[in-house]
């Protein structure tokens, strides 16, 4: 099919902090205070690149500013490191909603493999406990501010690793105790979902929803088996995805602008008609490299084109320490790129509500809380 791609919308003048936001996808081992690692690295004998808070911040930026998801990823060592005991977990799980909070955010899915955090003696289910502590505890000293803000664990299986089937029933096994969802992350290219096909299925017939790490540091053939293989209710980044959309640019029009034509191919017209939702984290998608292909700057990043062609894009962090940003960041920057407005960003984030793991009531509490908080700002 056909459409043109639409002008973007005036740029605003606003505090974007205060807005309330949802975050689907944020890692919690990527979600750390650098003083934090200093305290817990100190405590198991981890050695860091530095141990002054500042510089171990910017260590972890620029490492992960390579352009490489492989090496953005190696920075993980030094977070997992100290996220092997129920104290590590605890601390950093509950100071990651206090900052969430902090930043505006009212629903978020906190992501977290816990087949990484077992060299201690936790068992699975142990650990999986202790970050629910972490977050209820978190939670809880949210609203002795006044604040209020709910969160879920996105229970998550490495790709490169052979515990998928293991991990499904992990997460099934604590629907009622915080986990809401399931993933699969790590090293992308090379392995694709239809590695864990028979762990898809089992979460399938458990009736428990999953969202899968596709189109970022693979293409196409990566979001396809994340539909197929992953019955995947969500993409994370899937940012690929505009590899399967043909832009042509006719001649200007009468008013001077020039016109361009949209063709979408079959995979990407199946994700656009069906609401697929896309969890795009437009600064690491830079970092990482995942959008290289479409050139080298933040403003070559195809959000824009896929927002104003109808998909479900929803704007997220990823990893808020190695990027070095918030969610109110990423919203600046969109505002800032792409000249969006409240309206816009309203939008963006009642697709992300839309899209949460919550139970229908919720969501539409969620979705009615937003649209009040926006109608309530003139």
């Amino acid at each position: 099919m056909t459409e043109p791609i639409l002008d973007a919308a005036p740029a605003i003048d606003f505090d974007l902090k205060s807005l309330p936001k949802v975050s689907l996808h944020d890692h919690l081992d990527g979600g750390l205070r650098p003083a934090t690692i200093i305290e817990l690295a100190e405590a198991v004998g981890h050695t860091l690149p530095s141990t002054d808070p500042v510089a171990l911040g910017e260590w972890f930026r620029e490492s992960a500013d390579s352009g490489s998801l492989v090496r953005y990823l190696e920075t993980f060592d030094h977070t997992v490191a100290v996220m092997q005991t129920y104290d590590g977990l605890f601390r950093v799980a509950k100071e990651f909603v206090e900052d969430l909070a902090d930043d505006g955010v009212v629903y978020g899915e906190v992501r977290w493999a816990p087949e990484q955090h077992l060299q201690k003696g936790l068992s699975l289910d142990e650990a999986v406990e202790a970050v629910q502590d972490g977050l209820e505890a978190g939670v809880e000293a949210v609203s002795e501010t006044g604040r209020e803000i709910q969160v879920g664990q996105l229970i998550t299986a490495m790709r490169h690793a052979d515990r998928g089937q293991e991990i499904a029933e992990l997460a099934v096994r604590h629907r009622n105790q915080g986990a809401v969802g399931f993933d699969i992350a790590g090293a992308e290219d090379g392995f694709l979902p239809s590695r864990f096909k028979d762990a898809f299925t089992y979460l399938a017939q458990h009736n428990f929803p999953a969202t899968v790490h596709a189109g970022e540091a693979a293409g196409l053939e990566s979001i396809q088996s994340a539909l197929v293989d992953g019955r995947a209710l969500r993409l994370g980044h899937g940012v690929r995805i505009a590899e399967d959309i043909m832009v042509e640019f006719d001649d200007d029009d009468e008013a001077g602008d020039t016109v361009g034509l949209v063709t979408l191919g079959d995979l990407s017209s199946w994700v656009r008609d069906r609401g697929i939702a896309l969890e795009i984290c437009p600064s690491s998608n830079l970092q990482t490299g995942a959008i290289a292909g479409f050139g080298e700057g933040i403003e070559s990043h195809p959000l824009d084109m896929l927002y104003q062609l109808g998909f479900n894009v929803t704007i997220n962090t990823d990893n808020r320490l190695m990027s070095g940003v918030t969610l109110t960041d990423e919203f600046n920057l969109l505002v800032e790129t792409f000249d969006y407005d409240l309206d816009d960003l309203l939008e963006l984030t009642l697709n992300a509500a839309e899209a949460s793991f919550l139970p229908l009531e919720e969501k539409e509490a969620l979705v009615e809380y937003i649209n009040d908080a926006y109608a309530n700002l003139g």
